[in-house]
């Protein structure tokens, strides 16, 4: 049996007028339903009189508790319906869309289309007695059906479609765990897998004809190339200060960071000429300017300067940096560790373009032996 807020005492507390406000003291905290937020305290509106002197006051001060400690109880009792399988009624009246909207809010941009392509599912609303297995497993379809779009964009792609979808499963397994929904709805919905795409990356060659390019935005060239030497995103060089440059433990320098997209700690080594790439010692950050339209115009003219004809994203850096690390004979482990995967699973594509790459090398040795 999960835990569930069990205690509920009535307090009082003195105000700056001499009033005294009665107040509900929630343990554990409980969800208020109209700001979705956890809290300890539920305040009443009921005030008494520090201290009253007439009969009429002490009358009131006692019909006033009285009326308050009914409403203490009247929690109590709903807390432990909830917690022993009966329904609060005003636990489903909670707006779920707004709920995963503050989820997707503290998730992160990448998160946002969900709740916006959820919003259009439940027509703008849609509490917490909808959430239902089947409600849920509507949604899915709604995203993967191959017609689902907003403000005139693309259909979803299967693999956008599998991400927005994780992201709407985390929220229900997140509001599961607070106690917003009693059921363990998330662990009951099917999986969209995800389909195996092709990892765009440059060569050695490429990277040194970017490095020799120029490019309109001096920033995006470097932050670009510091990626193809370290593999960082964007997100996290974007938040990089000198702070972040450390020394390791071998004495060398590295990156310390906790990554913006996954959260995780991690120590990259870089080398002397990935801190090059980093200019001169300064406060702040040290890619200050380098905006979505920086990386939009600014990467297609600087490609097309270094006489590459391949279509370069900068996630593509990252992908370079990956793929030129296994093909060193670096170890699929080393490689996960570096990119801070989460599961060596992820990191295996790139081995598998390595392995391609061997392929097309040894066929393209030919001396003739075999006829045309």
């Amino acid at each position: 049996m999960r835990k569930s807020a069990t205690k509920v005492t009535l307090r009082k507390r003195k105000l700056p007028s001499g009033k005294i406000t009665l107040y509900l003291d929630f343990y554990p905290p409980v969800r208020d339903p109209r700001t979705l937020k956890l809290s300890r305290r539920e305040y009443l509106g009921i005030y008494i009189v520090d201290k009253p002197r007439t009969t009429v006051d002490r009358q009131n001060n006692t019909e006033k508790i009285r009326i308050a400690e009914a409403i203490r109880s009247e929690r109590e009792i709903s807390i432990m319906k909830e917690q022993f399988g009966f329904a609060d009624k005003t636990r489903f009246k909670v707006d779920f869309l707004a709920y995963f909207r503050n989820f997707c809010n503290e998730t992160g941009q990448s998160s946002v289309p969900a709740v916006e392509h959820f919003e259009i599912y439940c027509s703008g609303e849609c509490f917490v007695s909808d959430i239902t297995p089947e409600y849920c497993e509507k949604f899915r379809e709604h995203l993967t059906s191959g017609t689902a779009a907003l403000r005139n964009r693309k259909p979803l792609s299967n693999n956008r479609a599998a991400q927005l979808w994780s992201y709407f499963k985390a929220c229900l397994r997140k509001a599961y765990k607070e106690g917003l929904l009693l059921e363990d709805i998330a662990s009951k919905l099917s999986v969209v897998t995800l389909e195996a795409t092709e990892k765009g990356y440059l060569t050695m060659d490429e990277v040194r004809a970017l490095s020799k390019a120029p490019c309109r935005n001096e920033e995006v060239k470097r932050a670009g190339l510091l990626s193809c030497l370290c593999g960082l995103r964007v997100s996290d060089i974007r938040l990089l200060t000198w702070n972040h440059i450390v020394t390791a433990p071998d004495g060398g320098k590295a990156i310390k960071i906790r990554t913006k997209k996954t959260g995780t700690l991690a120590l990259i080594p870089v080398s002397d000429e990935a801190i090059s790439l980093l200019g001169a010692q300064k406060d702040g950050l040290i890619f200050s300017k380098i905006s979505s339209n920086d990386l939009k115009y600014a990467i297609p003219d600087w490609v097309k300067a270094a006489g590459i004809s391949k279509h370069v994203t900068f996630h593509m850096f990252r992908h370079t940096y990956a793929t030129i690390l296994a093909s060193t004979g670096t170890s699929i482990y080393t490689v996960s560790k570096l990119l801070t995967h989460s599961s060596v699973k992820t990191t295996q594509i790139y081995a598998d373009i390595v392995d391609e790459n061997k392929r097309k090398a040894a066929e393209s040795i030919k001396i003739g032996l075999t006829s045309n």
